[in-house]
């Protein structure tokens, strides 16, 4: 098996994908195993959320993917650390049988990065609007590596977040819950992470919104999975947390294959049929 798919073949297989998924191509003539040119069993999808997000974020995802045929497992992110985010993870990912193709949205992909290490049964790393470290790396270094990030709030966190103390966190650590308003140069929730999406719909993802641990942002990544897994990234060409142009610096330094949506931070929420067509290109390509 090479690692990599043609450039040209893979196009083939996100545009047949997506086509499909979207409803534009009748399911009678595309059935899901020509599709993704799988004759035998699907891998099961791994869903892992990111920061101020929680798993219904997949919905649309998961809704496409068990159409076609797979088995979805959403993960339900802690979102307490980075380290201990990725050890869960793993142990999680013990108790699936069979390959799996394992998908990580925003800092969701730093988990995947440090989860699937030394694991023989991921075949495939999706990353989604999402960070990718190399070992050593922070989530907080890249982010910042590309100034203009809406999370910046001009160098103050204050204008971001909302500092919630969590007793059940280490000492020093506090839950950081991202402003609902805009405060200074930060522009409100539904600006920031659903640009691409309705007022109303931002307002409900902001309500239903889950905090990240502050430290979790500082913590180093370990020996990285993509090193030795194949990786696809789905790149939000109108993501205002996550800039293009550092998620392509990411994708390139990981030699992902690269497909582009035009999408905010949250591309599985606005752009689900497109999402779902990469990961079903990535468990084409490793089956």
């Amino acid at each position: 098996m090479t690692r990599f798919l043609s450039s040209r073949r893979l196009a083939r297989l996100v545009v047949a994908a997506a086509a499909m998924l979207a409803g534009t191509v009748p399911s009678g003539l595309v059935s899901a195993e020509a599709l993704s040119g799988q004759a035998g069993p699907k891998p099961t999808v791994v869903l892992v959320h990111g920061a101020w997000a929680d798993s219904s974020a997949w919905d649309g995802v998961i809704e496409r993917l068990q159409r076609a045929g797979y088995v979805v497992d959403a993960f339900p992110t802690p979102l307490q650390g980075l380290v201990s985010d990725s050890d869960v993870l793993r142990a999680y990912l013990q108790g699936i049988p069979g390959p799996v193709v394992l998908v990580g949205h925003s800092y969701g992909g730093a988990v995947i990065t440090n989860a699937a290490t030394g694991d023989p049964n991921v075949k495939a790393l999706v990353y989604v609007d999402a960070f990718a470290p190399a070992q050593g790396q922070t989530v907080a270094q890249l982010e910042s590596a590309i100034p203009g990030s809406c999370l910046s709030g001009g160098g103050d966190p204050s204008n971001v977040f909302d500092f919630v103390p969590n007793p059940t966190l280490p000492a020093g650590d506090v839950d950081l819950y991202a402003k609902v308003a805009p405060d200074g140069p930060y522009p409100g929730f539904a600006a920031c992470f659903a640009n691409d999406m309705p007022a109303s719909e931002g307002a409900i993802l902001a309500a239903t919104q889950r905090p990240l641990s502050s430290g979790a942002v500082d913590e180093k990544s370990g020996p990285p999975a993509w090193a030795t897994i194949p990786s696809w990234y789905a790149l939000g060409t109108e993501d205002r947390v996550i800039l293009p142009a550092e998620q392509l610096a990411m994708a390139q330094a990981i030699h992902a294959h690269i497909v582009d949506i035009p999408a905010s931070h949250l591309a599985m929420v606005s752009h689900p049929a497109a999402v779902t067509a990469v990961i079903i290109a990535a468990a084409d390509a490793t089956s």
